[in-house]
């Protein structure tokens, strides 16, 4: 058997990100629900967040980020191989997202697969694509994260319309060109703790979104750290060198515990979430490519990533911002 010529490793060519239009306020949700704007943000650190419009599905949030991404990366339609979409609020089931997106982006007959790792996805589909380009599997894939959330919401649960809300990121990933140079999507790092995959579920089709917030704290805050110190490790990258931590936007508590205990104090943290909420596998791509807009991570430098969710699934790496 022979086996595909692969590559020297992967890169992120570019990122895109993607919001609705609609805003909802802190003050809108305390008209239908016992909470107010300080209750909120000291809890969550959120202000506001996008919800899609009752419309608007997975998928078309998903083509315009995937769109931009593909527009920033130089390349064409006709270049990607491999599209893959982390969500865990499709549409339906059948068929994937991933297909219905590649078609609309104008991509021609290429593997197409969803997958849901939940607030992880995206970490852990960006380590599919870049094995997928190593191994040669793929030339350049689009991998997308996004999210409708609101629609596994119930608006009268306090402890879950305050947090989720809708979005899309994406980003292109494509061959390393040159073999001296550094891989610019470093060793994944990812496993699971099922036995607490009861504190982050959707019971049924019929069900609501159910989170236990505080034992999901106490897990983020005392677990996550070490893992994603390791993932610096394998990267071969100091937290020192680090110029951003990306984490999922889960909730501004735990992002400020974990960013104290990296010991990179010089990383610009993200904050999307105080303005978009928790948009699960949508939040990492969806924050980065803010930060990239702004001005606030320049090209070349080393960002990390870490992802983490329901089934307690987690994910990091250390990436080369594009």
């Amino acid at each position: 058997m022979r086996l595909t010529e692969g590559q020297a490793g992967a890169r992120v060519l570019a990122f895109g990100g993607y919001q609705p239009a609609r805003v909802v306020t802190n003050d809108e949700l305390a008209q239908t629900v016992e909470t107010n704007d300080e209750w909120i943000r000291a809890r969550v650190g959120i202000a506001s967040r996008r919800i899609a419009g009752p419309d608007e599905t997975v998928a078309d949030m998903a083509v315009q980020a995937g769109g931009k991404a593909l527009a920033g990366s130089g390349l064409s339609s006709a270049d990607i191989d491999l599209v893959i979409v982390a969500t865990c609020t499709p549409e339906v089931q059948i068929p994937n997202t991933a297909a219905t997106v590649a078609r609309r982006l104008g991509i021609m007959a290429p593997g197409a697969y969803d997958m849901n790792a939940a607030c992880a996805g995206f970490c852990y589909a960006l380590a599919n694509a870049a094995d997928a380009v190593r191994t040669g599997t793929a030339r350049n894939v689009l991998v997308i994260g996004a999210e409708k959330l609101s629609q596994w919401v119930d608006w009268t649960d306090r402890s879950t319309c305050i947090i989720f809300a809708d979005g899309a990121g994406a980003a292109v990933v494509g061959p390393v060109a040159d073999p001296a140079d550094a891989p610019g999507i470093g060793p994944v790092l990812w496993g699971s703790d099922g036995d607490l995959a009861d504190k982050i579920y959707i019971k049924d089709r019929n069900s609501f979104i159910f989170q236990e917030g505080q034992a999901v704290f106490r897990w983020a805050t005392t677990a996550l750290a070490p893992l994603a110190l390791r993932a610096c490790e394998k990267a071969g990258v100091a937290p020192s060198e680090l110029a951003a931590f990306v984490p999922h936007q889960a909730n501004l508590r735990i992002i400020e515990a974990i960013a104290r205990k990296l010991g990179a104090p010089q990383a610009i943290v993200a904050n999307d979430i105080i303005n978009a909420g928790n948009t699960s596998s949508a939040s990492i791509p969806l924050a980065l490519s803010r930060m990239i807009e702004r001005g606030e991570v320049g090209s070349g430098a080393h960002a990390l990533l870490v992802g983490f969710g329901a089934g307690m699934c987690y994910a990091a790496q250390v990436i080369t911002v594009p």
